[in-house]
């Protein structure tokens, strides 16, 4: 049976390489990566910053076609795991945007240390106008408590995953 998961977080909180092996791990999957959506837009993309409404609009529209392109998956067939930063009351929005059911909703909520040294390591850096701390107070304080909320500070990319099959249940809303 074809279903979506969402999974969602702060920068470098995982989402990336934990959608990438939930994709590996299922047997028909399709990994949407939402980013690839802003990526599209080559003239006139304006990045998500605080009281900015070209860039909040831009990123609804990457919500909008990345849950689309997870419902055409999953109307043919595929599990989609789509993977974006998704945080605050815009979750909620999120979540009537896909058709699909059964959806699961994956919160990855490492402790804020975490994440910090994550990024420290990656070779991209994502937070423009905002700072670990600030994302990870939206993320505690103004996001909706919808799914399955993990704390992978002293996770692995495959436990994180076993976790997220194990317990898919409280993942779906």
């Amino acid at each position: 049976m074809s279903s979506v998961y969402l999974i969602t977080g702060i920068m470098a909180a995982g989402k990336s390489t934990v959608a990438q092996a939930l994709a590996e791990r299922l047997p028909k999957a399709a990994h949407v990566r939402g980013d690839t959506f802003r990526k599209a837009i080559v003239s006139g993309r304006a990045d998500p910053v605080p009281g900015d409404a070209e860039g909040m609009g831009q990123l609804r529209l990457r919500y909008r076609i990345a849950a689309g392109a997870a419902d055409e998956y999953a109307a043919a067939g595929f599990t989609a795991v789509v993977q974006d930063v998704v945080i605050g009351p815009v979750l909620a929005e999120y979540v009537e945007l896909i058709r699909t059911r059964p959806l699961h909703v994956v919160v990855l909520a490492p402790a804020p240390d975490t994440v910090a040294e994550r990024e420290a390591g990656r070779g991209k850096t994502g937070y423009g106008a905002w700072t670990v701390d600030d994302l990870d107070t939206s993320l505690r304080t103004e996001t909706p408590r919808l799914g399955l909320w993990l704390d992978t500070s002293e996770l692995t990319p495959e436990q994180t995953v076993d976790a997220i099959l194990a317990r898919r249940d409280e993942a779906s809303v």
